[in-house]
């Protein structure tokens, strides 16, 4: 049996959380302004670092001692200027008490170009200064509170939560380049959400969390952390601030019409909503 509960509100405060609760923070927070996706959502970047800050010492809060979080994120070019947002990001991590452990670079398909093919310009000017490249690169940053109790594990919880040493060798996993395929246009439980693949949060539950501990997700979306963590016999939390979503992350989790699809019904699935003052 597996918990989960999805919270509506901004994850600036996370109070319904405890102190600690939280075994494994996986997220990809909105890229700033991002034209296709959250375009004008933040008034400046200060904004937007602000609550980034803020999210970043409420994980700290709640994650375990030893454990880790991740962000799936990249710098942003909005209006012909390049936001750095990594190196802000693994700045105030740190200022927030985190340690900076590694840093994977997600690299999808060639022939994948969402926005629009920058290299294009020098090939109607083919001079010096023209050169923009095109962008098939993100960043999955990796931070750890403190350092983790390796005996704190006992050996029948880490037999369950064992690692598929065939999957991690043929899939690239112990590289700090990722190949994998962004979820492709159409999907219907992603539309008007800059989901990120499942493959991503697989590998990061599958590498940094064990059999029945709890995974947040503080930037929820259309829950595929939420959904990929009950697939892998974890608990998860996911914030999420839109509330038209609820049913898309019903759904995807398999609370839906589709819940047949899981064989242990008896998981449990919870929605906060909070008020217009944040209660």
């Amino acid at each position: 049996m597996t918990k989960h509960k999805l919270i509506i509100g901004s994850c600036a405060k996370m109070k319904e959380i405890r102190n600690e609760q939280v075994h494994l923070m996986v997220t990809s927070p909105p890229y700033f302004n991002a034209p296709f996706d959250y375009k004008k959502l933040y008034s400046d970047y200060e904004e937007y670092l602000t609550i980034l800050k803020s999210f970043a010492g409420e994980t700290y809060r709640v994650l375990q001692e030893g454990r880790i979080a991740v962000l799936n994120i990249d710098d942003m070019l909005v209006d012909g200027e390049k936001f750095p947002i990594v190196a802000d990001a693994i700045k105030i991590f740190q200022e927030a008490g985190f340690r900076y452990r590694d840093r994977i670079i997600w690299k999808k398909p060639d022939g994948y170009i969402r926005i629009s093919r920058r290299s294009g310009v020098i090939l109607q000017n083919p001079y010096p200064m023209y050169f923009y490249p095109d962008n098939f690169l993100e960043s999955i940053i990796i931070f750890q509170k403190g350092r983790f109790d390796y005996k704190s594990i006992s050996k029948e919880v880490k037999q369950e939560s064992q690692i598929d040493k065939h999957e991690f060798q043929t899939k690239g996993w112990y590289k700090t380049l990722w190949e994998i395929t962004n979820v492709l246009p159409g999907s219907v439980l992603e539309k008007n959400v800059a989901a990120f693949p499942e493959e991503l949060p697989y590998r990061i539950i599958k590498l940094f969390s064990y059999k029945d501990e709890t995974v947040l997700d503080p930037f929820a979306g259309s829950g595929t952390t939420m959904k990929i963590a009950r697939n892998l016999g974890r608990n998860s939390i996911g914030i999420e601030i839109k509330k038209q979503l609820i049913p898309i992350i019903k759904e995807k989790m398999g609370f839906g019409n589709s819940q047949s699809m899981f064989s242990n019904n008896s998981d449990t699935f919870e929605v906060v909503i909070r008020g217009k003052n944040g209660n």
